[in-house]
């Protein structure tokens, strides 16, 4: 049987591709589980400085395998409660995993990104996308509101063009979501994992102690109040002041200049 999610390591970037082409990659309970453990492999590994998430077949992430969610409803006599506040704890760990990785995670995307897979792309550090792609949350369209998808994307985009999103079911185009902010930049698709691998390896390329400082300090600082947020910048700059490795690339920096 084949794996639901494969892993090849390119130098120190490590390639994570949803390979369930049939139900489109969606988030079932074998994908979370898989991410799950890759994701907490990739966060002990010191060789790793960058990961990127792509996708088999023809969508990058559809959300949640709505098939299995039915299938789990009547297990008991619950209506699904149990079964789906599992499921929506898993997911939540999963992109909360995301968020803790040291390492920036690169989404790569084609086709289509919907409700918990658009959760998935708003989640990681960077996104790119092909021409072909398109973002939506649509759950409303079937009687249910993307609320835990709304989390990441009202975190990335205004919260009007949220909100409108969520409430209509529209999709953005490549190109729409680019100015929004939910993608960095669009690829032709025959270039799209050159791109990403591209951005990957210049990420490599930097001090990875500095990397994992950084990311940590970025979301932390965001949910702080101005005053707060410098405050803490400060002292993670003074601390990063301090590695030896930042005193050698300053000192070859000057050494060069002069």
């Amino acid at each position: 049987m084949e794996e639901i999610l494969l892993r090849s390591d390119q130098n120190e970037v490590a390639i994570l591709t949803l390979n369930s082409p049939k139900n489109l990659n969606a988030l079932s309970d074998a994908m979370l589980d898989a991410l799950k453990l890759n994701f907490e492999e990739i966060q002990q590994s010191k060789e790793i400085k960058a990961v990127i998430i792509k996708a088999a077949g023809r969508a990058f992430c559809p959300g949640h395998d709505l098939k299995e969610m039915q299938e789990k409803r009547n297990l008991k006599n619950d209506g699904g409660k149990a079964y789906f506040e599992e499921l929506l704890s898993k997911c939540t760990h999963v992109m909360k995993l995301i968020r803790e990785l040291p390492q920036p995670v690169i989404a790569e995307v084609h086709g289509v990104a919907a409700a918990a897979g658009c959760q998935l792309v708003a989640t990681c550090d960077i996104a790119v996308a092909s021409e072909e792609a398109s973002f939506g949350v649509n759950g409303v369209d079937i009687g249910l509101f993307c609320s835990t998808p709304m989390v990441a994307l009202s975190r990335n985009i205004s919260r009007k063009k949220a909100f409108e999103m969520l409430t209509t079911g529209d999709f953005l185009d490549p190109f729409q979501a680019e100015k929004l902010g939910l993608i960095n930049k669009v690829a032709n698709s025959k270039e799209l994992s050159e791109t990403s691998l591209e951005i990957a390896n210049k990420i490599s390329s930097k001090l990875s102690l500095a990397v994992k400082v950084g990311k940590k300090a970025f979301y932390k600082q965001a949910e702080m109040e101005i005053d707060d947020a410098y405050s803490y910048a400060s002292s993670v700059i003074v601390e990063n002041l301090l590695y030896k490795e930042t005193n050698q690339g300053m000192n070859d920096f000057l050494n060069k200049k002069n």
